[in-house]
């Protein structure tokens, strides 16, 4: 008997100090991801644009406006983002490009119908173009045609 409840304690005190190890490893290699050098921080060149802002930047803007509606967990918003910079650059005067977070405007995702992310949209003279409303994922020369047919042309 004492042979006996010698063992169960052993086996128990082992398996107590494993587990009490496994911890400590698990916040050594977290503290090491953490230290890791950071990659540098990406500036958007597209203006974020709210509720609050849409109609004075948007819908009395002088020029033309490519609305990108997207959101932070939106896998496809993310591949879209650089694309967006990309026309702001491309396309600079003939278009301003401008984002709206999905989550945080409510009234303008309703307002536009808005039923998949990533979703663009074109405003001119404050009205939106009939038949711009696109959504999902679009790649470069999709994205060049779907200007191109909503009358937006790289100066």
């Amino acid at each position: 008997r004492i042979t006996s409840s010698l063992t169960i304690i052993t086996m128990m005190t082992s398996r107590a100090s494993a587990q009490a190890v496994r911890p400590s490893i698990s916040m050594r290699h977290a503290g090491m991801r953490a230290m890791a050098p950071r990659r540098a921080a990406v500036v958007s060149r597209v203006a974020e644009v709210t509720q609050d802002t849409f109609e004075a930047e948007v819908l009395k803007s002088d020029t033309p406006v490519l609305v990108d509606f997207w959101a932070n967990w939106c896998g496809p918003c993310k591949l879209v983002a650089p694309l967006m910079d990309w026309v702001e650059k491309e396309y600079a005067g003939a278009v301003k490009v401008v984002k709206v977070e999905h989550d945080a405007n409510p009234k303008l995702i309703e307002d536009f119908k808005v039923y998949g992310l990533p979703a663009l949209v074109v405003i001119k003279d404050g009205e939106l173009v009939a038949g711009s409303k696109h959504e999902g994922a679009i790649g470069k020369a999709s994205l060049q045609q779907y200007l191109t047919k909503n009358g937006i042309v790289a100066p």
